[in-house]
């Protein structure tokens, strides 16, 4: 070979894939061909002519000094891997389970809880409840609350004060009238009514001139058959030691007196405001007559009809 000839390129696959032998090919023959196919994308398949003036073997090192690109292979794409209907299963099974497990409160396992308690409930103290204490109960009966029925009976009692009030005020103004008239009731027998009703001046019998206490002394006198002026009760023996109407219901119990809720005639009617009158007659329904002096201040005679149970005692006739 001259000096002068060019460098042979390497043969090309092509020619070695055209030949008798390859028509059967091997493996390895298929994988080279691929290699230098993949190879030929990277190289440009016309490379310039290099002339030589020496000898072959002096142009090697030249070719040796050409850096060679040798490009990556494609890559396939990648087949896409299908999930089995198991692993789907599990995987919709397990993602509850984590959220449950994150939702539930922490909790601990502590081995020793039980003894622990039961040691403290050792060492705790006893407490003994004697059995009177346990049999203590409330007892409620002292509260009362008011009801309708109450308002409606005090304003009921309010009203009626009311109307005896002005009934009192109409009968003081008639009586002082027909005191001053000179004219006496035909029951009326008191045998002083010409007496000084300055509260200062003394009856024969004792007690101030037509006051409550003097009109009945003076009918216990005319029931035991006794005169104006042979009198059997004073206030000497009446009511010792003291004269007004407050003390009668006193007197009467010192001295051994009958007293009673019942009314009978002639017996004293004692009120808890310092007032006594004379019991006239029992009617029988419920009512008690009654005579009296000096009712709600008037100094003159009266009559009226009264519950028996707006008396408050009734003092027996001395026997």
């Amino acid at each position: 070979m001259s000096q002068s000839e060019p460098v042979a390129s390497a043969p090309e696959p092509a020619a070695a894939i055209g030949s008798p032998a390859s028509v059967l090919p091997s493996r390895r023959a298929l994988r080279a061909a691929r290699e230098a196919t993949a190879l030929a994308v990277a190289v440009p398949a016309t490379a310039p002519a290099v002339t030589h003036t020496h000898s072959r073997h002096a142009a090697a090192p030249a070719a040796a000094r050409a850096p060679a690109t040798v490009a990556a292979p494609p890559r396939s794409p990648r087949a896409v891997r299908r999930q089995s209907p198991f692993t789907i299963g599990v995987a919709f099974l397990a993602i509850p389970g984590l959220l449950l497990t994150l939702a539930l409160p922490a909790y601990s396992y502590s081995p020793g809880a039980a003894a622990t308690q039961e040691h403290a409930l050792g060492a705790a103290q006893d407490l003994a409840v004697s059995a009177a204490s346990v049999s203590i109960t409330l007892d409620r009966d002292g509260y009362t609350a008011t009801t309708p029925e109450d308002i409606a009976a005090q304003t009921e009692a309010s009203r009626l004060a009311a109307v005896r009030e002005r009934s009192a005020a109409a009968v003081r103004a008639s009586a002082a009238q027909y005191a001053s008239s000179g004219i006496r009731d035909e029951n009326d027998d008191y045998p002083w009514p010409d007496g000084a009703a300055d509260g200062a001046t003394l009856s024969p019998q004792g007690y101030y001139f037509k006051e409550c206490v003097d009109f009945v002394a003076w009918r216990l006198n005319r029931d035991a058959g006794a005169s104006a002026t042979a009198l059997t009760w004073t206030w000497q023996n009446l009511t010792p030691g003291a004269g007004s109407a407050r003390s009668w219901s006193s007197a009467w119990s010192s001295q051994g007196r009958v007293t009673s809720d019942t009314p009978v005639v002639g017996a004293v009617a004692w009120f808890t405001y310092n007032h006594v009158a004379y019991v006239q007659s029992v009617p029988g329904d419920g009512t008690v007559v009654l005579e009296e002096y000096n009712w709600m201040g008037s100094h003159a005679y009266h009559t009226r009809v009264v519950p028996i149970g707006d008396v408050a005692l009734y003092l027996y006739p001395p026997g």
